[in-house]
């Protein structure tokens, strides 16, 4: 059988493993990316880790999520995570929004519709996901600024436009046109993010726990800008994804302690503008004491359709969605087998890893 689990590490945390193993306690951050549909892949290895094994660990954890990371990381501080992430994974295969077949929504149908879900999810919930004894959300939104402040028609366009321009010239050039906000417990930001270039850090309350998750998953033209978050800065609000695509953040700063990034591939992306800028892709030192858990190449290409779910699947098969349901079914029980070989890789007392690519 192929092997579905790459453990890939910085050269920090390769140390660690190769000396001591791994334990609940030694992970003090896990972050979840932005993607969309390829965050599905990684449930149940979210289900075994938030359900069974890092709760044995009784410490405090940081949990940073862009996008579907972010209702990922927000499930799993949930009072039950294994079924809040069951949930999260059956109403995402499931999602439809009742439109003439074959015509792709409108980005206030998907907005509507949504906004519903995370409502189902979490509205008997967030008293729980805010006081949590032992894990801290964090949820990443990206904020317009400049022509991206408004944000409307031509504007939006030209904003995005003149985004993609600045972050190609330099990353940090990405701030003049959109904005990183946390909405972080008591309005902190981990130390580790302490002067992490420009970012504001807003309290994450029961009056602003909906509308900031909802806009981190905010993709921009597919779904409709979010405005005016309560507590936070006024302006549009869009997919955290666009600041944080890989949340490929500092985390060598913390003076102890791993982070564990659950992700759909070894590179962690910085911001969903640096696809096409592969030289951006590789591992830096702010990665040396973390851990990232992705599924095997040669195994992906054994699940029907030969990939793991993505955005374009809505597109190829709109004419067709029970077949995308199919699909995207077949790989998220496939994908058991991940949560089985981490489960097995953590009971060693020393544990190889790949080096971060």
């Amino acid at each position: 059988m192929v092997r579905a689990l790459l453990i890939h590490a910085g050269p920090r945390a390769r140390r660690h493993l190769q000396e001591r193993g791994l334990r609940p306690q030694d992970v003090r951050v896990v972050a979840g990316a932005a993607g969309g549909p390829k965050g599905l892949i990684l449930l149940h290895l979210d289900q075994f880790l938030f359900g069974h094994w890092l709760p044995q660990g009784g410490h405090e954890v940081d949990l940073v999520g862009a996008s579907i990371g972010a209702w990922r990381m927000a499930a799993a501080c949930t009072t039950d995570p294994v079924a809040a992430l069951e949930r999260l994974g059956h109403d995402y295969i499931h999602e439809r929004y009742g439109i003439t077949p074959g015509r792709l929504p409108s980005p206030q149908d998907v907005s509507a519709r949504f906004a519903e879900t995370l409502q189902r999810h979490f509205a008997a919930e967030w008293p729980a996901v805010l006081s949590h004894p032992r894990w801290r959300l964090h949820i990443i939104t990206a904020r317009g600024c400049g022509l991206l402040e408004a944000a409307d028609g031509l504007r939006m366009k030209l904003g995005f436009a003149a985004a993609v321009a600045m972050n190609a010239l330099h990353r940090r050039g990405l701030s003049a046109s959109l904005e990183r906000v946390w909405f972080s417990p008591d309005g902190r930001a981990p130390e580790w993010m302490v002067d992490e270039g420009p970012m504001r850090t807003v309290r994450l309350s029961g009056l602003n726990f909906a509308p900031a998750l909802l806009a981190s998953c905010t993709i921009p033209f597919w779904l409709e800008t979010v405005r005016d978050i309560p507590d936070a800065p006024s302006g549009a609000y869009w997919d955290g994804g666009l600041v944080d695509y890989h949340v490929h953040l500092p985390y060598a700063r913390q003076a102890d302690g791993l982070a564990l990034v659950p992700h759909f591939q070894p590179r962690l992306v910085p911001g969903w503008l640096d696809k096409p800028l592969r030289w951006r892709h590789g591992a830096t030192p702010r990665l040396d004491n973390a851990i990232v858990l992705s599924p095997n190449p040669q195994w992906v290409r054994s699940l029907p359709g030969g990939k793991i779910p993505d955005r374009s699947d809505f597109k190829r098969h709109r004419l067709q969605p029970q077949e995308r349901e199919r699909l995207w079914r077949a790989a998220l029980n496939a994908s058991r087998q991940l949560a089985d070989e981490w489960a097995e890789w953590v009971q060693r007392p020393s544990l190889p890893a790949l080096p971060l690519p």
